[in-house]
């Protein structure tokens, strides 16, 4: 096979929506920093919602990127988590996906704590094939050609063949 049709993981985004700051969005960065062990950054809100009580340009929540090795194998210990099972549903077109943790505990080496409570995740995992950086760089930028582009038939496949995931 064309070692440029292989499949890799770009990044992997981990993201905790709190929505409010103050010290719930303090205890939501420190545990998302102790799991990935990398500094989390705050997400802003992008429009004024009354009725959630949340102001444009206000944090509500933390994320943080991941990326080469820290990426696998946080995908790695999330999959476990989920228990290796992803709905068909959460796989788009452009072949990303996402799922959810429902707890912050379930990591290993975290435990319930009171103080902090329990905190839910999401993590988007973006995928590509070698050969995309033509569409991002600079200099004598190109449009990405349609065999380069990921589909969503081929990240089921990916995930079901490299890491046993079932999708249903």
């Amino acid at each position: 096979m064309n070692p440029m049709q292989d499949l890799r993981i770009q990044k992997l985004v981990v993201h905790m929506g709190v929505g409010e700051s103050g010290e719930k969005l303090t205890k939501a960065e420190d545990v998302l920093s102790q799991i990935t062990h990398q500094k989390s950054v705050k997400a802003m809100a992008r429009k004024t919602q009354p009725a959630f009580g949340t102001r444009k340009g206000s944090p509500i929540g933390c994320k943080v990127t991941l990326r080469g090795d820290a990426a696998e194998a946080f995908f790695e210990t999330s999959l476990s988590i989920v228990e290796r099972q992803l709905a068909g549903s959460q796989v788009d077109n452009q072949g990303n996906f996402s799922f959810g943790i429902e707890e912050h505990t379930d990591f290993p080496g975290m435990s319930y704590d009171p103080n902090i409570g329990i905190f839910g995740m999401d993590v988007n995992v973006v995928l590509e094939k070698r050969g995309t950086r033509i569409a991002r760089r600079k200099v004598d930028q190109r449009k990405l050609p349609q065999k380069q582009r990921v589909k969503r038939e081929e990240t089921i496949r990916f995930l079901q063949e490299r890491y046993k995931v079932e999708v249903r």
